[in-house]
């Protein structure tokens, strides 16, 4: 096979598995701590459409993190939408903060938004 006629393909499979590994490294829990902790602030900005949820919650000492919540099914089952929280809602986060500190992001297992608790893995909720 010629080297034009094998350009196109390599091109595909160079991006199939660039998305594919992109895709994992976004699901899924590999990318953040085992251990689970607290992170509490006001709601900035609100993502529920697909392909994963997010909330950007600024802490009092003005950081900003974002935090993903469960994948679109998860998040509407825990009966969180777009209308849950607004800009401004006092929100609290427990969930898995990257491994890579220099990040501010977390995975979401539970969020309190104005006193509501919205469950995304209940299988994964510690007591405290």
């Amino acid at each position: 096979m010629s080297l034009v006629r094998r350009l196109p393909i390599t091109v595909a499979l160079a991006a199939t598995l660039s998305f594919a590994s992109a895709a994992h490294a976004h699901h899924g829990w590999s990318w953040a701590e085992d251990a689970q902790s607290e992170l509490a602030g006001t709601v900035q900005r609100v993502q529920v459409a697909p392909p994963h949820p997010w909330l950007d919650v600024k802490t009092a000492q003005g950081v900003v993190w974002r935090v993903d919540l469960g994948n679109p099914t998860q998040t509407e089952r825990s009966g969180f939408t777009e209308s849950a929280a607004k800009p401004g809602d006092a929100i609290t986060v427990v969930g898995n903060r990257d491994k890579d500190s220099t990040r501010q992001r977390m995975k979401a297992v539970q969020i309190t938004v104005e006193g509501k608790p919205y469950v995304m893995y209940p299988e994964r909720v510690e007591k405290r």
